[in-house]
This record gives structure tokens, C-alpha cells and sequence, in this order.
């Protein structure tokens, strides 16, 4: 579905990606781990248009994304939840919502999505008119989810989505995901939660300034010694815990 061949990307002299190539098959969850400054959310924002790629070829779908614009990569199918939560603060939680599906054409089956939604996450309707910016962060995590769902993507990149959230909305995040994964969606998975997000992935890449070092099936970076040291830790508990 998703394929990067030798990408580079940086930011004005700065190169951060180094010729990275990676896959994503449909139905799969992918992640890609790294510490700060990998260049994980750099490959997000990349393969969605927010930052040209320099060299290389990304393609989706049978689609070259490397000189489209990031409205029309959108209308392929592709959808990013970006880091931070990024919801609008000043918007009520439906607007949020409704922003989603902008470029949608079938506004009644919008309707009917958003009301699948509500029910899915109440949090959606018993606040649907309250500002965003005032809902508490894993709350925002879960509407910044349901907005990217509402373009009804076939692929679903999220950066991040554990940062800055209490270990109890971490949990609520990552059984969404799974959740995801069981309804068939494909993903691209960024964080720096190692353990969370292979526990969800079916593979993974390991990502260490620009390039990719590692990659397999999730249940063997598990047990890699040096995924375990550099990325896992000692004493840590299971996600589910």
C-alpha cells in the first residue's frame, strides 16, 4: 500500500532522513521507534506533503506522492494524526469533527459516521459543543483520532499519540489502536513508547539519526537485546498493565 525507497528529508541545510526505505502492507500496523531527533515525525510529514521529500520515492496506492500537495494526498487516503494533538482549540468538538471529512462529498454518510463515532466515544457527543481546547489531553488524543477517522482513510499515521498523556489514557490510546487493528485498518505507528507500540504492531522499523537500523516482525524486536537496552529499559511493565 505504502512504500518509501531511499527518501531524504531535512530542513533547510539540515538533512534528517538519510535514505530511508520502508513498506506498509494493507491491514498491516507498522511502527517506527527511535529516540528524539530519529527522524520519526520527519518521515510522518514527509509521506503526508507537509515536507518535500529531497530524493528518493514515496508512493501509496500506486500513487507518487513526492510533488503532490498535501490537501489532494489526503483525498487518497491518507490521514495523519499529528503530534501535539493539534486539535482547534477554539472549535467545538463537532466542528473539530466535521473538519475531518471536509473534502468528503457524501454528506450522509458523514453523518451517519459521526453519529458511529459518538457512540464509540462518548466523550464525542456528552462534549460536542465545548471548546477543544478544553478538553484534557487524552481526551484531545481521542477527538485528533476520530477527526482523522472521519476522512475515512486507508491509511492512518499517528505520531506520538502516547506523549504527554497520564499512563491510564496511554492505555485508553493504545486499546483504540488495537481496537484499529482488529477492524482491519492499516497503520503507520511513530513513538517513543517502544514497548506500547510493538505490543500493538505486527512489524517494525528502528529508526536512529535518519536511517533505519533494524526492522522485523514486532515480536523479535521484542526480544532484540539491543531494542530491549536502547529502547525498552529494564523493570518496565506491560502497557495492558
Amino acid at each position: 500500500m505504502l512504500t518509501l525507497k531511499s527518501v531524504q528529508a531535512g530542513y533547510g541545510r539540515l538533512p534528517v532522513l538519510k535514505g530511508i526505505s520502508l513498506h506498509v502492507r494493507e491491514g498491516e500496523v507498522v511502527t517506527l521507534i527511535g529516540g528524539n531527533g530519529a527522524g520519526k515525525s520527519t518521515t510522518l510529514r514527509t509521506i503526508s506533503g507537509l515536507l518535500r521529500a529531497r530524493k528518493g520515492e514515496i508512493e501509496f496506492t500506486g500513487h507518487d506522492l513526492t510533488r503532490l500537495a498535501p490537501e489532494r494526498i489526503v483525498t487518497l487516503g491518507l490521514a495523519l494524526v499529528p503530534e501535539g494533538r493539534r486539535v482547534f482549540r477554539t472549535l467545538s468538538v463537532t466542528a473539530n469533527l466535521e473538519l475531518g471529512a471536509y473534502h468528503r462529498k457524501d454528506k450522509g454518510q458523514v453523518r451517519r459516521d459521526l453519529e458511529d463515532l459518538r457512540q464509540r466515544f462518548p466523550i464525542l457527543q456528552s462534549r460536542a459543543q465545548q471548546a477543544a481546547g478544553t478538553l484534557s489531553g487524552g481526551e484531545q488524543q481521542i477527538l485528533a483520532i476520530s477527526r482523522a477517522l472521519m476522512a475515512r482513510p486507508r491509511l492512518l499515521m499517528l505520531d506520538e499519540p502516547s506523549m504527554g498523556l497520564a499512563p491510564r489514557m496511554v492505555t485508553q490510546v493504545y486499546e483504540i489502536l488495537a481496537e484499529l487493528k482488529e477492524s482491519g485498518t492499516t497503520i503507520l505507528l511513530v513513538e517513543q513508547n517502544a514497548r506500547a507500540a510493538l505490543k500493538v504492531a505486527d512489524r517494525g522499523y528502528v529508526l536512529e539519526t535518519g536511517r533505519i537500523i533494524l526492522d522485523g516482525a514486532a515480536a523479535e524486536l521484542r526480544e532484540d537485546p539491543e531494542v530491549q537496552r536502547a529502547y525498552l529499559g529494564k523493570g518496565y511493565r506491560e502497557v495492558w498493565e
